[in-house]
């Protein structure tokens, strides 16, 4: 949460230290971190030594702000990881149009996670199961005797229910993790109750882990653009809008469409997940797998043209199980720096803000594809990839760039040639 009404005009355009001069005018950042991204720290190595095995080494990414997220009446400056060009561009250029309009409205709808334990070898089913429900007060009060940290904070096991797979009886139990993720927390409480279930059921115990499809900590993202926004002309305005709830509507029937659709949203998503030290892995998967709940794989967002209104209503419900705290967020001083642009979100906020940019980031590709299309704007990157390859210096990169532009198809062999040419 920042001040509202802050100037980014040109902010693209500025060098890295007038940014960082812009974040300090702005004071957007304690001084602490703004010293620390000033000194371009880095996880330190004994640090990463201790997350995982075999360290030679640190695997940098760049650390951009999508500005001026306007969501549920609170203005944001987003922090985002990614290498992927025009990313961080189109996400900005979403929110400041969505903004004009009365900005993003999100919802938490549940946050719990779901553990389960898979029984097999039972041979009286309805034994078990009676068995098992008819101590369903004792094993939530088993587990969260293994946790009893969690239940403190406020949170802890919650309800259980049972189902029948195959051979398999399901016992399922969801689990208030508060800030966070709380994977450690959740197998810790599942394990603790294998021998109790194994003793109940008359039956083994496969395995007991959190499932990362989390149904139940769903967020909601929702806005609208007035149709003014997409054009100055009128009737290319109407015609964009009709455009974009068509491509929508395409990636609900066609999964070839809809793996494109719902890659581009997590170009957002997970640059805002990589960048609070959050585990993008675990993202994809849950919203993938809710993506195939009817039977077929969709897009997750929904668009619809209002005829009457004249706007533009964008929609998405996805899992998100965001952490606040745990795991590394409290370790990697990149991720510290990224709570910090966000005024320290709690786990909620934080997977508010990140559905918004989801939503921001499917609106500025559709709004691309069903106009200039997708390649218009991944040119001149492109075209600035090679420039970078060649080894052009910051002077030459616009005049390489502007040369490569007008002799398409570009690739390398040329920008080494036009460079040695501004060279002469």
């Amino acid at each position: 949460m920042t001040k509202t009404n802050l100037n980014w005009a040109g902010f693209s355009k500025k060098t890295f230290e007038e940014r960082l001069q812009l974040i300090d005018h702005f004071k957007l950042l304690s001084p602490k971190h703004l010293k620390q991204l000033k000194a371009d720290k880095l996880l330190p190595i004994e640090t990463a030594n201790h997350l995982t095995e075999n360290v030679l080494g640190r695997f940098a990414l760049p650390f951009s702000i999508a500005p001026d997220f306007l969501i549920n009446e609170v203005t944001y400056q987003v922090p985002f990881v990614t290498e992927e060009p025009s990313v961080v561009a189109a996400a900005s250029f979403a929110a400041k149009l969505i903004k004009r309009s009365g900005g993003f409205k999100a919802e938490v709808l549940n946050r719990q996670m779901i553990g389960q334990v898979a029984l097999y070898g039972i041979h009286d089913m309805d034994m078990a199961k009676a068995a098992i429900l008819a101590k369903s007060e004792d094993l939530i009060a088993m587990a969260n005797e293994a946790y009893p940290s969690i239940v403190k904070r406020g949170g802890g096991a919650r309800e259980i229910r049972l189902e029948e797979k195959g051979t398999f009886l399901i016992f399922y139990l969801t689990v208030d993790t508060q800030e966070a993720m709380g994977a450690n927390m959740v197998n810790t409480m599942m394990e603790a109750l294998v021998p109790d279930l194994e003793a109940l059921s008359k039956g083994h115990s496969l395995m007991a882990i959190l499932s990362n499809y989390a149904t139940e900590s769903l967020v909601t993202a929702s806005c609208q653009v007035d149709i003014r926004f997409l054009s100055r002309d009128k009737a290319e305005a109407q015609q964009l809008a009709k455009k974009m709830a068509l491509a929508s509507q395409l990636a609900q029937v066609d999964p070839y469409r809809a793996t494109t659709h719902n890659k581009g949203i997590f170009n957002g998503i997970d640059a805002v997940v990589m960048a609070t030290g959050n585990d993008w892995r675990a993202i994809e998967a849950g919203a993938h797998a809710y993506a195939a709940r009817n039977g077929s794989y969709q897009g997750l967002t929904q668009w619809q043209f209002d005829q009457d209104k004249q706007v533009l209503l964008g929609h998405m419900t996805l899992p998100m199980p965001i952490a606040s705290k745990g795991g590394s967020i409290g370790l990697n001083p990149t991720v510290a720096l990224a709570h910090d642009l966000l005024n320290q979100p709690d786990a909620k906020t934080l997977a508010q803000v990140i559905a918004c940019v989801g939503l921001a980031q499917n609106f500025a590709a559709l709004k691309a594809l069903t106009s200039s299309g997708i390649q218009a704007g991944h040119m001149k990157l492109h075209a600035k990839s090679l420039a970078l390859l060649a080894g052009a210096k910051e002077e030459e990169m616009m005049p390489l760039i502007k040369s490569l532009l007008t002799d398409k198809p570009m690739n390398l062999e040329k920008a080494d040639m036009y460079l040695k040419k501004l060279r002469q």
